[in-house]
């Protein structure tokens, strides 16, 4: 999460913009069913979180979704909260050419779309009730850069969700690192520093809150195993890497 240059950054995007391109399962033109199946898995996970937060999250108002994808998690706010005028953004044009697929499958027509970085959105400053992630702001990279464009955009009291991130201490960052990108080489993969991100929130006039989520839904034999361990002794949720939902407020 630290570190990065800026020939790391572009080189990072270029890969996930043509990841999208080339992927023979997520490719524009792919029709693939083990796409749509790991989808749905993703989806449970995300309609989990929803149900946390629904206390919290927007059922009406301007939403935007920033590294949605193919955009099937705004499809699914949008199936949930027909009112939310919605917006899904991905750094890939490749990622978003997809998007009629979702919105076939679960009835809906997302209001807007286009492809931008997670740090120049196309929003006005003060227009956004609401942002939010899945699983994508651990690919951001300019973090700082992100967290200042989602103040920008939140109107005042407005919140960002970024749900479902692997997140870890600072000391255990190389292993958890590493063990992520065994997982997926296709695309490098990363890890949030708990306590950077709330550095670089606050740094950026957001107040950040940091739930531990060790969920169970969708994970492999020793996965489960470890969040079991996880969630009979929340302590250790701070000091062992594991999933995070994390809740950013823009004071005004």
């Amino acid at each position: 999460m630290s570190g990065k240059t800026v020939i790391d950054l572009e080189a990072k995007q270029r890969i996930e913009i043509e990841f999208w391109r080339d992927s023979e399962d997520e490719r524009p033109d792919a029709d693939s069913i083990h796409n749509i199946i790991n989808k749905i898995s993703e989806a449970a996970v995300f309609l989990d979180c929803l149900t946390l937060y629904r206390a919290e999250i927007a059922t009406k108002g301007r939403v935007l979704e920033i590294g949605a994808g193919q955009g099937w998690a705004s499809c699914v706010y949008k199936k949930l909260f027909p009112s939310v005028h919605i917006t899904a953004t991905d750094i890939s044009d490749f990622a978003i050419a997809s998007l009629h697929k979702w919105e076939r499958l679960f009835e809906v027509t997302v209001d807007h779309s286009y492809s931008c970085k997670s740090y120049e959105t196309q929003e006005g400053d003060a227009s956004i009730d609401q942002v939010f992630c899945f699983a994508a702001a651990h690919h951001f990279v300019a973090h700082r850069r992100t967290l200042r464009e989602i103040r920008r955009v939140l109107k005042p009291h407005g919140k960002a969700f970024l749900f479902y991130e692997p997140a870890t201490p600072r000391y255990l960052y190389p292993l958890a690192r590493a063990r992520v990108n065994k997982k997926r080489p296709q695309v490098p993969e990363d890890v949030l520093i708990s306590a950077e991100l709330r550095k670089l929130a606050l740094e950026s006039g957001l107040a950040m809150r940091i739930d531990y989520y060790p969920s169970l839904i969708r994970r492999g034999p020793r996965e489960t195993l470890y969040y079991i361990v996880l969630r009979q002794i929340p302590l250790l949720q701070r000091w062992l890497p594991c999933t995070a939902n994390f809740t950013l407020t823009k004071h005004p």
